[in-house]
């Protein structure tokens, strides 16, 4: 059975790098897959995907030998269980706030005795170059568990979240945690209060000795995380390389200034 990278990464201290699916398309997924990421994750919290599509992007990264990951629409356990049967290498679980909520999360990813998973299909083997059931033996050791901090009230909760066994990493949703910290009145956090919050999850991280990552959009701000000691950075998406990309084709022929280009 192939082992997961990525996991050996994390442990050892090493930061991995990987980019956003928002697109879901395949020949996309293809060409990111070997262009040197450590890992890509397909966005189906946000994006709409049928399951046959997922199960076909996935193998392609996996046949790649990138690792695909799966962040899934939320903390369920039929959501986790689909991710992982249709061969992800782990999932990105939003909006973990509570103790028992990161508990449900890894105990759903898990074959017994140590989670709750059920043993079925015949797909998630596939991508590990494995039979089924050595599958079965070994994927509680090699399937990542990847906890979203995204609300003030998961930062407060944040050592105790990071200390469950099981919890692989956590990682930033930046925007929602911008979302998350508005006032009674909408006004948003500033930069500086925005940046406080994160550097606590970095702290949380230190002291449970959990790895910590966050979306950015730029190598630049890649670096400066992973200087920070940030393992798990997410860089842009296809959506964004290929939208930014073609702003700045678009603004160096003059055809349009800075204030009318959408950036992602």
């Amino acid at each position: 059975m192939k082992s997961n990278p990525i996991k050996k990464k994390l442990s050892r201290g090493q930061p991995t790098l990987g980019t956003w699916l928002s697109l879901g398309n395949l020949h996309a997924a293809r060409v990111l897959a070997r262009s040197g990421f450590d890992w890509i994750t397909l966005d189906i919290e946000h994006s709409p995907f049928d399951w046959r599509e997922i199960a076909s992007v996935v193998a392609s990264i996996a046949d790649a030998d990138c690792v695909p990951l799966l962040r899934v629409p939320d903390n369920s356990h039929t959501m986790i269980k689909w991710a992982l049967d249709a061969g992800a290498y782990g999932v990105i679980v939003p909006m973990i706030d509570t103790v028992e909520q990161a508990q449900a999360a890894i105990s759903a990813a898990k074959y017994p005795p140590r989670g709750t998973r059920s043993a079925g299909g015949g797909m998630h083997n596939l991508n590990f170059s494995c039979p089924t059931e050595e599958y079965y033996r070994r994927a509680n050791d090699e399937v990542v568990v990847i906890l979203q901090t995204e609300s003030p009230q998961g930062v407060a909760n944040a050592e105790q979240i990071y200390a469950v066994p099981g919890c692989d990493a956590v990682f930033i949703g930046p925007n929602d945690l911008r979302f998350q910290m508005r006032s009674p009145t909408g006004d948003f956090p500033t930069a500086e209060e925005h940046e406080q919050m994160i550097q606590r999850v970095v702290e949380a991280g230190r002291a449970t000795s959990t790895p910590v990552g966050i979306h950015v959009m730029t190598p630049e701000q890649a670096n400066a995380r992973i200087a920070e000691g940030m393992q798990f950075i997410a860089i842009s998406s296809d959506l964004g390389m290929l939208a930014n990309r073609a702003a700045e084709i678009v603004k160096t022929l003059g055809i349009q200034s800075d204030d009318d280009i959408a950036r992602y």
